[in-house]
């Protein structure tokens, strides 16, 4: 690593740790599966450059399917909403439309769709998880842990989201359509609807698909028929509109190789129909809402997202996969006359509303050639490059001063990784990248707020070389340990660093709160496959000698340079009890703790912006007949106590169910979020930040019923 600053000594433990360490998985640009629709069949992490599969990973890797994804989106659309019902480890969604705070492991993870990064790791905005539909969407890979080898931004993990893909036959049609409203009282104004049309086929050698997907959300009420408080400044899931339109366009010249396009547009605004009542956190009532226009624009979120993909399966018996992608983000924050955006050459202070707009622009590409077969069958070897440009900036939406410089992130990434069977029941995966990067901004001056300090622009240079090492061990058939050592590359949020510059003669090249984010992860584990049963277990670890924590200064979120540490544990077990019923059942508890004083000890614990709580996940699928099924799910989340005793944490059980009925003609679905009509504090709102304006209530019992057709 090469800047302008030492940085701090990262620790590189592998030697020890070669024998426990990880192949860190990677993504390429379009997932290619060998499951089958049916559970049981094999697995391939298929947007890995080394195709593991996902039994004989040497990490948790977890995959969510299609049919799990549609029974999640019959009880709630939000996509935090489907990762967090799904993955213990994940932070509860806030139910917002954004989604500071809400973490993987207690870090960042990097989100995917088709291999094309949606997180903006240099800017981050809290608004990646929605930039997509998930009815878009056939699958989910989740790479668990800190990991370098899809480049920036995976400390915590790695969601790659898989966009469908068209079905056999040369002209096919799918309608769905579903609305949603609280049980607790129907009206116009409280209704969510929601409708998906599809089109796609396979002729010849060509492929197609086209689909477009349109929801207007109503207004949200808790579990005692109150209204939940909207979020103007951050924006809001409910009471807005959305629309998702993908096209994909595919090419097979021969068996061997595929071509493929694809282009999506996301948008989704907040209809502006309701004002924020702030509540009493020491009485325990929740912010609320009253009809009313705020000031300023709707918040809003507007991406594209587009891709060129090829594979060639046998380039002189090697297999190649290419692609190039760019992504288009703009990203707009509610007004608010908060302290920071008051300058009185514009207005007498208190009275100036503003709004931040955060706009982001990468394009970039991955390549990686894979041959297999070498030394007699046992090694496996890839190497690849990616390129990665990203350049953006974030203004004052309505005056138009500017609040984050025009910046430009610059990168090229080697890497090579290998898998080398050193017995018939014992792999090593092993890898490194090597990350060439370079930030560059230019002169600016902050905020009045901020003295409107003059900050010399200037070029910081990132080279790091960063490892991955595992072992995966299969002592009898079904049975597989495994242990691995990765190390994972991040930007701090560089955006809240250089917008809160106060201080004169600072310059680009002297702030040491613009070093990257190193960490090591440590995981060992186990998982078991016999018969009707299956049962996974993990420790894991990982460390950041100069981490990042996001902290809330006045209400406004910025980031402390600490040294950090994750840690925790995951179990899931699963029986199919028989043909048509299985159950699961999941923990995770995780804790992390930070040098509050840089006195290099852990001394503090992180709170509930940075880390999830302890929770269960529980579910139960069924198929009473050929035509009726069924999910309930549950989960429990563990009271908790944080170093600021008003963010204790007092717990909560929610409890949903879905079914799913085959009528002659197409499929008839019910779906209950909140079953129990729970009245409780969302973990955000509890153990995040203490603000009456944002102390928000969870959204109450609901009923949604959807059809879908097929023709």
């Amino acid at each position: 690593m090469q800047s302008s600053q030492p940085l701090p000594t990262s620790r590189r433990p592998l030697t020890a740790l070669v024998p426990l360490a990880l192949l860190a998985t990677s993504f390429q640009a379009q997932a290619q599966s060998q499951q089958a629709d049916s559970e049981g069949a094999v697995v391939v992490v298929a947007a890995s450059r080394s195709n593991v599969e996902v039994d004989k990973a040497p990490q948790t890797v977890v995959v969510i399917r299609k049919e799990d994804i549609e029974r999640q989106l019959t009880i709630s659309t939000n996509s935090s909403d489907v990762l967090s019902n799904m993955l213990p480890s994940y932070t509860p969604s806030r139910g917002k439309m954004n989604g500071s705070g809400e973490t993987l492991r207690g870090r960042a993870p990097l989100i995917l769709v088709d291999g094309v990064p949606q997180s903006n790791p240099v800017r981050p905005t809290g608004r990646e998880a929605h930039t997509i539909d998930y009815a878009m969407v056939d699958r989910i890979e989740i790479v668990q842990g800190p990991s370098a080898i899809n480049g920036l931004g995976a400390t915590g993990g790695t969601i790659n989201i898989i966009t469908r893909r068209p079905a056999a036959g040369s002209f096919n049609q799918h309608v769905d359509v579903q609305v949603t409203t609280p049980t607790s009282d129907v009206n116009g104004d409280l209704l969510g609807y929601k409708t998906t049309y599809r089109l796609d086929g396979r002729r010849d050698k060509l492929e197609y698909l086209f689909s477009v997907g349109y929801e207007d959300q109503g207004l949200h009420l808790d579990g005692a028929g109150r209204s939940i408080g909207v979020d103007v400044t951050q924006g809001d899931l409910m009471d807005s509109r959305s629309y998702d339109v993908l096209a994909k366009i595919g090419y097979r010249p021969d068996d061997r190789q595929r071509l493929q396009f694809s282009l999506n547009r996301y948008r989704i605004k907040s209809k502006a129909s309701y004002l924020g009542v702030p509540g009493d956190r020491t009485r325990g009532i929740p912010s609320t809402s009253v009809e009313g226009t705020p000031p300023g624009t709707p918040a809003w979120n507007d991406v594209w997202t587009s891709s060129a993909s090829y594979t060639h399966t046998n380039l002189a018996g090697m297999e190649l996969s290419a692609m190039a992608y760019s992504q288009e983000f703009v990203g707009l924050f509610g007004a608010d006359n908060s302290a920071t955006f008051q300058d009185v050459s514009i207005a007498p202070r208190g009275t100036l509303y503003d709004q931040s707009r955060s706009v982001a622009s990468k394009y970039g590409s991955k390549v990686g050639l894979t041959k297999e077969g070498m030394l007699d069958g046992r090694l496996k070897l890839t190497v690849g490059f990616d390129t990665l440009v990203d350049e953006g900036k974030q203004d004052m939406y309505g005056t138009k001063r500017t609040f984050v410089p025009e910046s430009k992130y610059r990168n090229l990434s080697l890497f090579t990784q290998g898998e080398f069977k050193l017995l018939d029941t014992l792999t090593l995966h092993a890898g490194a990248r090597r990350e060439k990067a370079d930030f560059e901004v230019g002169s600016y001056r902050t905020l009045a707020a901020y003295n409107n300090t003059h900050v010399e622009g200037g070029k910081i240079k990132f080279n790091e070389t960063l490892l991955n090492a595992g072992l995966v061990f299969e002592p009898i058939k079904d049975v597989t340990l495994y242990a691995n050592y990765s190390e994972g590359f991040g930007l701090p949020d560089i955006g809240r660093t250089l917008r809160s510059i106060n201080a004169p003669g600072q310059s680009i090249g002297s702030l040491r709160a613009l070093e990257p984010i190193l960490t090591d992860g440590v995981e060992a584990g186990t998982r078991v496959r016999r018969g009707d049963w299956e049962f996974d277990a993990s420790y894991y670890r990982s460390d950041s000698d100069f981490g990042a924590r996001v902290v809330s200064v006045g209400g406004v979120f910025a980031m402390a340079r600490e040294k950090t540490r994750l840690e925790g544990v995951e179990a899931k077990i699963a029986h199919r009890f028989n043909a048509t019923h299985r159950a699961s059942l999941s923990y995770a508890r995780t804790k992390g703790r930070y040098d509050s004083n840089n006195d290099g000890s852990l001394d503090a614990k992180l709170d509930g912006l940075n880390v999830a709580p302890d929770r269960v996940l529980a579910s139960w699928t069924a198929s009473w007949t050929d035509r009726l099924s069924s999910l309930v799910q549950a989960q429990h989340a563990f009271s908790q106590d944080f170093d600021e005793p008003a963010k204790r944490f007092s717990g909560y059980t929610l409890v949903d169910a879905a079914l799913t009925y085959k009528l002659r003609k197409g499929d008839l679905r019910l779906g209950f979020a909140n079953l129990l009509d729970k009245d409780y504090i969302t973990y955000y709102s509890q153990s995040a930040l203490v603000e009456p304006s944002r102390y928000f209530a969870g959204r109450g019992r609901t009923l949604t019923v959807g059809y879908a057709l097929g023709f």
